[in-house]
């Protein structure tokens, strides 16, 4: 028998687990569990794992109980019931938590699980939590922690096999009556990585795959019905009855039938297993003109992923906080830039304006997701800051119905910006959105978060305008005195992202959903 692993607090497996699937892990903590299959298979896997406690590593038994269907057909949703985590910890990590007012102690856990299907794989969050259970004067303790599982959808023939991973032990000692000042001894969240003897290392199930639905299409990698091989991108992302595959221009629901341009990865900028993408629009106040600008349903195209746990804040025994950073930029015919939009005022109060303009993005869009889960509840609340430099360019003008040539480069002198609230940090010229969602365990989300879509809001100083005009007609003036200026409010209202390559995800009524040519099924409605 092998010895087991060394483990050191935020172990750097711990850290992987997270990091290289960071979009897949939110979206498994997102959402809330679906109706299990019938004819269960029952599973009841006893593993070890080595804790990363204060006092050093401690060896525990983690027993993982769930209900999964004997087997599963492509296209097909099902959450395993009845999910279960007890940790069995030994009497040497039980001693470090006693105190003279420690009677009982609650526990919390998030069970990384691998779901794997042929070569495609992502990580689902098991998230449980506790009753209190009575602190024995000696020995060994189980806490056993329940909770809902995000739901698994098969995209192909293979068989999905369901892998334990790294767990968070999360312990809240107190005492038995509730009473107390509240300062009962707590210890941070603990990592706990599987050991190296771990059986089939640490297999849980698998679930055969059957032939798939009626009305369902093979995924990419499969031949279709009559043999060929299907359009690159046409395997299904949702149920559909009666809908089949095909290029863009012929899929229901594409982007030719819905009047908003085409937002997918192409062959030159090939989605990875992190890719995400999603369409947002909104409104623009323009303060000087007491008017708004309509800003059409624009494409943002999302890559990578890395989960951190802040370095400059001590741990908190009562809840747990990590921030996700991605990537972004908006896309339009292979450019970073919204598609063209007209904006009309009346300058001056009288003379009316038309200008078309298009944002175009001059530096990396930075979206940062600041996630806290309380312990006790398992109430998560996440914050997100959108960074982007953003200059505006006016393609077209007219005043009062006379066409005027702005020339190539009419434009903001710089970004437009915004107050930024770390400036230390993200120092220069750019526009910040803000977003918030809340969500109690096993509810829908309440808000923004990147995946689930929502609003965002920002204020914004417009830049004055350079290079306007040809022919030796300065028309910088006129646009500066229309339209620069502070105090610009602008809400965007993000729609829920499509995954394009993530083999398993949830139902169409929830999340991950995309458009048969992997775009974003869901066009968001702009807010005032």
């Amino acid at each position: 028998m092998r010895a087991p692993r060394t483990v050191t607090p935020r172990s750097r497996r711990a850290r992987a687990a997270l990091t290289a699937t960071a979009a897949f892990v939110v979206l498994a903590a997102l959402v809330p569990a679906t109706a299990s299959a019938a004819d269960t298979q029952e599973v009841d896997a006893a593993l070890p794992y080595v804790c990363a406690f204060p006092s050093g590593p401690v060896p525990a038994t983690v027993r993982i109980s769930a209900e999964f269907p004997q087997h599963t057909r492509a296209g097909e949703a099902f959450s395993p019931a009845g999910v279960t985590t007890a940790v069995e910890l030994p009497a040497e990590a039980v001693a470090g938590l006693a105190g003279s007012d420690v009677t009982e102690v609650r526990a919390v856990t998030a069970l990384a699980v691998a779901v794997a299907q042929d070569a495609a794989t992502a990580t689902a969050l098991w998230r449980g939590g506790s009753a209190p259970a009575a602190l024995p004067e000696s020995g060994p303790l189980t806490l056993t922690t329940t909770g809902d599982v995000p739901s698994v959808t098969g995209q192909g023939d293979g068989d999905l096999t369901f892998t334990a991973g790294d767990l968070v032990l999360g312990l809240t000692p107190g005492p038995a009556d509730g009473s107390g000042d509240g300062e009962a001894t707590g210890i941070p969240a603990v990592d706990c990585a599987l050991a190296e003897d771990a059986p089939d290392d640490g297999l849980l199930v698998t679930v055969p795959a059957a032939p798939g639905l009626p009305g369902t299409s093979a995924p990419p990698s499969a031949p279709a019905p009559d043999g060929t091989s299907p359009a690159p991108g046409s395997g299904p992302r949702e149920r559909q009855e009666g809908r089949s595959g095909g290029t863009a221009e012929s899929v229901p629901g594409a982007a030719a039938d819905r009047d908003v341009p085409p937002c997918r990865y192409g062959e030159d900028n090939p989605p990875t297993p992190l890719s995400i993408n999603a369409y947002v629009t909104g409104y623009a106040n323009v303060k000087k003109q007491k008017a708004a600008s309509y800003l059409p349903p624009s494409c943002v195209l999302i890559d990578g992923g890395e989960f951190q746990f802040p370095i400059d804040e001590p741990p908190d025994p009562e809840r747990l906080v990590m921030v996700l950073t991605t990537y972004g930029r908006f896309d339009y015919q292979g450019r970073p830039e919204t598609p063209p939009y007209d904006s009309t005022f009346l300058s001056f109060d009288f003379t009316p304006v038309k200008a078309t303009m298009v944002l175009k993005q001059i530096g990396p869009m930075r979206i940062d997701a600041r996630m806290e889960m309380s312990y006790s509840d398992l109430f998560t609340t996440t914050v997100t800051h959108v960074r982007v430099p953003l200059i505006a360019q006016v393609t077209a003008l007219e005043v009062n119905g006379v066409p005027l040539d702005v020339g190539p480069s009419c434009r903001t002198e710089k970004s437009l910006t915004s107050v930024e609230p770390d400036p230390a940090t993200f120092p220069g010229d750019h526009v910040v959105l803000y977003g918030k969602a809340e969500q109690a365990i096993g509810e829908d989300v309440v808000g923004y978060t990147l995946l689930t879509g929502g609003p965002l809001a920002g204020e914004v100083t417009i830049p004055a305008f350079t290079g306007c005009g040809t022919g030796g007609e300065d028309l910088d003036p006129l646009l500066t005195a229309s339209v620069s200026g502070p105090g610009n409010h602008i809400k965007q209202v993000q729609g829920q992202t499509c995954t394009p390559l993530v083999p398993v995800f949830e139902t169409p009524e929830t999340r991950g959903q995309c458009t048969e040519d992997l775009q974003p099924f869901q066009i968001p409605v702009a807010e005032r």
